[in-house]
């Protein structure tokens, strides 16, 4: 069978959500769409109730969809389930604007603000504010607090910024996605940090 041509994109999406489970079930998908759960459980070997937690994992984050059909063996009804094609693509672009919001907010709040720090690789830098309260003594380690340049930290800020609006930019769907700052912030678990 050739390969999809989204395949890679809905596998590492699978693989991001979850554990090897998830790519196996992917990768049944992908090689016998519009299965049934019971199909993906014997060709991936996991238990049933594996696949199905599963499938409503990937269907709730629009990856994957159900149709509902009556079997004529048993005489009810079976959800056979289907890859959305474009799925992959939309949820990491989703992904990609919200790392590039929360990084305008990171870039804008270290613009802001003076920093102080003590040397320590264990010890947060401190805001100037925080610094004249402290007395501009480490808290956590007893050691001077001085003035941090945050220049290159703002450098790859920017960067990354500019490369995360080029990916969205050049993205398929660009009419439905757009790099605006308005997007409201998900509680979605992503596993990426803005700082």
């Amino acid at each position: 069978m050739p390969k999809l041509e989204y395949e890679d994109s809905f596998v590492k999406v699978a693989s991001l959500l979850g554990s090897e489970d998830f790519v196996k079930v992917a990768r049944a998908l992908l090689n016998n769409p519009e299965s049934t759960d019971e199909e993906i459980a014997s060709a991936t070997g996991l238990k049933i109730n594996r696949v199905r937690k599963v499938l409503y994992e990937l269907q709730s984050r629009s990856l994957i969809y159900a149709i509902r059909v009556r079997d004529p063996k048993r005489d009810w009804y079976v959800y056979r389930w289907k890859v959305q094609p474009e799925g992959a693509e939309v949820f990491l672009a989703t992904v990609k604007r919200r790392l590039l919001n929360r990084l305008k907010i990171k870039l804008e709040y270290e613009k802001e603000h003076q920093f102080y720090h003590c040397g320590s690789a264990t010890c947060p830098k401190r805001t100037f504010e925080e610094a004249v309260e402290l007395v501009f003594t480490c808290p956590e380690c007893g050691n001077h607090l001085e003035y941090y340049d945050n220049s290159e930290l703002l450098k790859a800020i920017e960067w990354k910024i500019s490369q995360l609006e080029e990916e969205l930019r050049s993205f398929g769907g660009a009419k439905r996605i757009e790099v605006g700052e308005n997007e409201e912030e998900g509680s979605e678990d992503v596993n990426e940090e803005a700082s």
